[in-house]
């Protein structure tokens, strides 16, 4: 599959490591009302966990108007950026909220219009490569439940990293639940199964460097 090159958009300067277990980020989000945010808000729905500055869902969106996406990131100003720009091209059927995926994910998804949520896409999250720090990583039990109890039945889970040990440890935590089985066959899908690839994707493999993909099933 070839993949369709990044848009190009101006950059906002952030920190690039956000700890999900400060203070600052324990009040769960309070769920938007949809039919203020989608168009169309019973079409089926993408979700991005960590979708960092947004470009791959900004792409997403015009391909596929008969499906709604939602971005999920922790940085505000990624989120207010990304935002603007969904305005700017006047996408009906994307939207960005700013919050904490530990505990904002089941307010949220418990708020949806029923049977929506189709797939949820995982890409590059941050590997807190310390061991003392790995509680931090957003792949934890607690959420894996909660994408298995709104996640439809035949629905997808699409999980991708450049660090192995990480995107392993999500593998593994999502084919402990009941709820998800491994679809890839091999250790690791071989190819990106989206038309548009998120820039850490491009830039992992402009270098030559492995990217570790794994597509698991809601059953």
């Amino acid at each position: 599959m070839v993949l369709q090159p990044q848009r190009e958009f101006p950059r906002v300067r952030v920190r690039e490591h956000v700890n999900p277990l400060s203070d600052k980020y324990q009040t769960p989000i309070q769920a938007p009302d949809w039919q203020q945010i989608y168009a169309q808000p019973t079409q089926p729905l993408h979700l991005d966990i960590g979708c960092g500055r947004g470009r791959f869902l900004l792409q997403m969106a015009p391909l596929h108007p008969d499906w709604n996406f939602l971005g999920l990131e922790i940085r505000e100003p990624l989120v207010a950026q990304a935002n603007h720009w969904c305005q700017e091209l006047g996408l009906r059927n994307l939207a960005y909220l700013f919050c904490n995926a530990n505990n904002s994910l089941r307010p949220l998804l418990a708020s949806l219009p029923v049977a929506t949520l189709q797939y949820v896409t995982i890409q590059f999250p941050d590997p807190w490569f310390k061991r003392r720090h790995q509680k931090r990583r957003v792949v934890q039990p607690e959420l894996i439940g909660d994408l298995a109890d709104y996640l439809v039945p035949g629905g997808w889970l699409f999980l991708q990293s450049d660090v192995i040990d990480v995107v392993a440890e999500m593998r593994d935590r999502c084919v402990e639940h009941p709820a998800f089985q491994l679809q890839s066959g091999e250790a690791w899908l071989a190819a990106n199964p989206f038309a548009i690839a998120t820039e850490r994707e491009t830039s992992t493999l402009s270098r030559g460097e492995s990217v570790y993909r794994v597509l698991l099933q809601r059953i």
